[in-house]
């Protein structure tokens, strides 16, 4: 594990796609529309808190953003500087990453349900819909954001369908120059739990990445999700929090 946790962090959190990729000393972040972030940093006791400083200062006037920590990431205190620099920790989720090559993936979507490819702007707003459900409300730059990165071909999107309702919905999003592609949304309608729906959204996009050569899936997991996850195949490598400052 602590070398495909190495390949993720090298190909993914220190080589970024999409966006504004800026290296200062010590760490990544991305400024891209819609969403400004560190997604790597190498620090220690020393100059820990003079890297925080400079990004706080680095974002002021940008909105908000977020420093994305993993369990890992040194030095060990580093979530309690992070709050005493004014962020506020969201939920931890779990990264998972899954060998396309051995996830247990034959799992179609319960009677009464399609699966269709939200490629559109009709078929955006389903996914938005069904996101919305789960979720609550997006940002109004959050669905211009997504159908410009599937007509970029940077990523594709589906849509559970329960007659004219969207109960599921989930994006892939391709890492293009790495062996990694990241699962993102996925919830399900309450009323429509346990039936499989979540799973099949999961293998719709499982063979959209395998038919791109992707070798490896990675899910940053919430507590209700992890645990289908494993039993696909998927593998926890840390444990990820969003750390925000406004």
């Amino acid at each position: 594990m602590d070398e495909l946790l190495a390949r993720y962090d090298h190909q993914v959190r220190r080589h970024p796609v999409g966006g504004s990729v800026e290296r200062p000393d010590h760490v990544v972040r991305v400024i891209a529309d819609g969403w400004r972030a560190v997604l790597w940093s190498e620090l220690d006791e020393h100059n820990a808190d003079a890297v925080i400083a400079r990004e706080v200062e680095r974002f002021t006037g940008l909105g908000q953003w977020e420093w994305k920590l993993y369990s890992h990431d040194a030095p060990p205190d580093l979530p309690q500087r992070l709050r005493a620099a004014g962020f506020v920790p969201e939920d931890e989720e779990t990264l998972l990453v899954g060998d396309l090559g051995k996830l247990a993936l034959d799992s179609p979507p319960p009677e009464g349900v399609e699966l269709v490819a939200a490629d559109d702007e009709h078929g955006v707003g389903l996914l938005l819909e069904a996101h919305d459900a789960v979720y609550g409300g997006h940002g109004p730059d959050y669905g211009r954001w997504v159908l410009e990165a599937i007509f970029d071909g940077r990523a594709q999107a589906v849509v559970a369908m329960a007659g004219d309702r969207p109960i599921c919905g989930g994006r892939i999003e391709y890492y293009e120059g790495t062996e990694f592609a990241g699962l993102y949304g996925g919830s399900t309608v309450p009323d429509w739990r346990r039936r499989g729906v979540f799973r099949a959204v999961v293998a719709y996009r499982a063979a959209l990445a395998r038919s791109r050569g992707y070798r490896y899936l990675q899910v940053d997991a919430s507590d209700e999700s992890r645990p289908i996850l494993e039993r696909l195949g998927f593998v926890r490598l840390a444990s990820t929090t969003p750390f925000i400052h406004s």
